[in-house]
């Protein structure tokens, strides 16, 4: 009688936990403001610890007593290496745990297993394939990067021991996905903690201790992603993930393949065209201000990164309630997200484009003390990012494209953004009025106007005609 007793507690207490845990989860109910912060404050937490990994290298090297300017250039001018290699993670593990999701909440568990499998062996065929081709293409492409002379030996440096690691790289980011896509989003959180607290720990190690600089930033991120890497394979191979990872399930079959790949084509163009401009913007830097310029650039992307951080984390948090309540038909609390999600996006942009445009002399700083690219960096701040709310509207059209499955729109915008409008005005404005480096600054603001004007402006006309025609079509 008493085992019954407790069964029947046992089974009392998990039913009310599973309401709970389904009510929580269900984003028709309370108010759709909270729905969006309980979701969007982790995600920008997760995505500081993210960003650590790409900017603490670049503050430390730029603390170093001899050649921190070009130590922090040749950083730079690696930054589209990376992101490509970011963008081929993103493609096959963005790509696959969507998939594998949909075929565990099917029932499916080998054929999640499958998905994995085929993620996981993509992942480490396409990392041997990336690291042969770097290692043989790197000194034609950091120079057509932007390298010169001076800062060449400095991007080789940094990027003969990156690409070292760079099985460690695909697999700690595109494994990562995989661990969120069964709801253990603590345990993927604590994959990019991991990595990130031990790159600040090993760091000053390194470059100051050791005295090893940019190679010793380079060693410092690899270790760090073989802990992660590590972290991710364990979990994935252990007991308590919902889904394994198993060896009879690591090889390739097209069918599931090209499943991966069309789904996560959107991530993996987004990355690709952000290379692209990167490239585009240190080949003109170098042509018209020289390797100081280059490293001036490298400072406004870093800055960017921390900035865009909270925006980006607002709308990903939006994503999953604007969706849901697409789905569920309650679209007066989709509009009322959209709503809440652009004005703030718009407060928060406009607030720290105030704050470059009073103290870009602060920000700067963070990652470099060098007098002279301080005063060359101070107005470019000021042009980069002015009017810095008009990339908001950008974050927001493309985020609600996303949740309602129109991902064709956010690529489509992105790609007009960056490939149409950013790269031609990059090489053409520093032409008018001999304006140099200036025009290839000021092609991001004006991007920023025209491209997001129209990605936010095509997002209502479409997105809102739709949910008053689904409105009246309910009543």
């Amino acid at each position: 009688m008493a085992v019954i007793t407790e069964r029947r507690i046992v089974l009392k207490n998990f039913t009310n936990s599973r309401k709970k845990e389904l009510k929580q989860n269900d984003f028709t109910k309370g108010s759709v403001v909270e729905n969006i912060l309980r979701l969007a404050l982790p995600m920008t937490l997760a995505q500081l610890i993210n960003v650590l990994y790409s900017v603490i290298d670049r503050i430390y090297i730029g603390l170093i007593p001899r050649n921190a300017t070009l130590s922090m250039t040749g950083i730079g001018l690696t930054l589209p290496i990376t992101t490509i290699i970011i963008a081929f993670a993103n493609l096959f593990g963005m790509g696959g745990a969507p998939l594998c999701s949909i075929a565990r909440g099917r029932g499916e568990k080998e054929e999640a297993e499958k998905i994995m499998g085929n993620s996981f062996a993509l992942l480490l065929l396409f990392s041997v394939i990336l690291t042969i081709l770097g290692f043989l293409l790197k000194k034609p492409l950091l120079y057509l990067f932007g390298a010169s002379d001076d800062t060449f030996p400095y991007a080789n440096a940094f990027i003969s021991v990156y690409l070292l690691g760079n099985l460690f790289v695909m697999v700690s980011l595109g494994m990562n996905s995989f661990i969120n896509s069964q709801g253990f989003s603590g345990i993927g959180m604590a994959t990019v903690l991991l990595g990130a607290i031990a790159n600040i720990i090993l760091d000053p190690i390194f470059i100051f201790v050791f005295h090893m600089g940019v190679t010793g930033a380079a060693l410092s991120s690899v270790i760090s992603q073989f802990l992660s890497a590590f972290w991710v394979f364990h979990f994935l191979t252990g007991k308590k993930a919902l889904i394994r990872l198993k060896a009879c399930n690591i090889r390739l079959q097209p069918a599931i393949v090209r499943k991966i790949s069309a789904l996560g084509l959107s991530g993996f163009m987004m990355a690709i065209t952000n290379s692209i401009v990167q490239i585009v913007c240190n080949k003109s830097l170098l042509f018209y201000g020289g390797d100081l310029y280059v490293g001036v650039m490298t400072v406004l992307n870093s800055i960017r990164e921390i900035i865009s951080m909270p925006v980006s984390g607002l709308t990903n948090g939006s994503q999953p309630v604007i969706g849901y309540n697409y789905g569920a038909g309650a679209y007066k609390r989709v509009r009322k997200a959209i709503k809440f999600m652009s004005v703030t996006c718009i407060a928060y942009t406009l607030a720290a484009w105030g704050l470059l445009h009073l103290f870009p002399h602060f920000f700067i700083r963070i990652f470099n003390h060098n007098p002279a690219l301080i005063k060359a960096a101070m107005p470019a701040v000021r042009i980069y990012f002015f009017g810095f709310f008009m990339m908001s509207l950008q974050f927001a059209g493309q985020a609600v494209f996303v949740a309602l499955g129109k991902a064709k729109y956010a690529v489509f915008f992105s790609i007009l953004r960056k490939i149409v409008i950013v790269v031609p005005l990059t090489l053409l404005l520093p032409h008018f009025f001999r304006s140099g480096t200036t025009g290839v600054f000021l092609a991001e603001p004006v991007s920023n106007f025209i491209g997001g004007s129209a990605c936010f402006l095509t997002m209502l006309s479409v997105v809102l005609k739709e949910l008053k025609l689904k409105e009246k079509n309910c009543t």
